[in-house]
Order: structure tokens, then sequence, then C-alpha cells
């Protein structure tokens, strides 16, 4: 059974969408070893500048890179990343099972999105799409799709 760890900066705040992550979890919970781990997002003023935004994003890079192993098969999520369809999904997350990562580690940044240095360590750079979204419902989305990616690969009729 492979890991899946999901690395995101900021909490989930609204009961809605706790709820639905939990669902999620639990239907995961047939397929892979699921962890969540929540990162405080860095300190900023009410209207930073480009280089407290910088300086925030080497803080959470720091921090995000910390809960990542060196084996770790890793997808960062930005607006930059490749689209894919959930069945290009669930082969990349197959490749990744079969190529030997014992975990696949997902990265969603908080509102100024991901350092360099996360993206450049991320085997995939994922985008959800090129709408804009909030990263407390991009969680809920991944979930989503990695627990569709899991129905595909298993013949599941949930993706239909």
């Amino acid at each position: 059974m492979i890991n899946i760890n999901i690395i995101c900066i900021g909490k989930l705040k609204e009961d809605y969408l706790r709820s639905a992550c939990a669902e999620y979890e639990k239907r995961l919970g047939a397929f892979c070893k699921l962890k969540i781990t929540e990162l405080a997002p860095a300190r900023l003023p009410e209207n930073p500048n480009d280089a407290q935004i910088e300086a925030a994003l080497a803080d959470e890079s720091e921090r995000i890179l910390s809960k990542i192993s060196n084996s770790d098969a890793v997808f960062a999520l930005c607006i930059e990343g490749k689209e894919l369809s959930s069945e290009n999904f669930s082969k990349e997350i197959e490749k990744c099972a079969v190529s030997g990562f014992g975990s696949i580690s997902f990265v969603i940044g908080g509102s100024h999105g991901l350092a360099p240095s996360v993206k450049s360590r991320a085997k995939f750079r994922l985008s959800m799409s090129p709408m804009t979204f909030p990263h407390q419902l991009a969680r809920v989305m991944l979930l989503e799709q990695i627990y569709r990616a899991f129905m595909i690969s298993n013949g599941g009729k949930y993706h239909k």
C-alpha cells in the first residue's frame, strides 16, 4: 500500500471543507496510507512587499521540504503546472507506485504559492485548472482526484 502525503500551508477553517476532506480520507483508507500535514503560513504584514513575500516563501519552503523524504515522488500544485485528465493523473500515480517510490507527497502552498526550491524538488508540477481556487478548496479537490485516480486504477465505476 502506497503512502500519500499531503503537505499544505494553512488549516481548514470551514466545517463543510473539513467534512468533505474527512469523507475522502475515509474512502482513501482502502487504497493508501494517507497523511495530511498542515503547516502554519509565514506571517506577513497587511500589504507585503516583494521582499517580504519572498522571505515568507523561503520560510515555508524550509518547513515543507523538511517533511519530504529523499525517496518521495513530489507533486507541487502550482498554476504553471501541467493540467491532467483524471485518467492521466491516475496513470501518474500508478507510475510512481511501480517505479519504487514508497510515498507520494503532494504540496499545496499558501496564498502566495510555492517557493522555487519546492517546485524544483517536485517530480511533477500539477495545475488543477487555469482558474484560481482557494487553497482550502484545492485540498478537497486534490483528495477527490486522488480517490478518483485509485478508483480508475482499480476499475471502479466512481469516475464515470
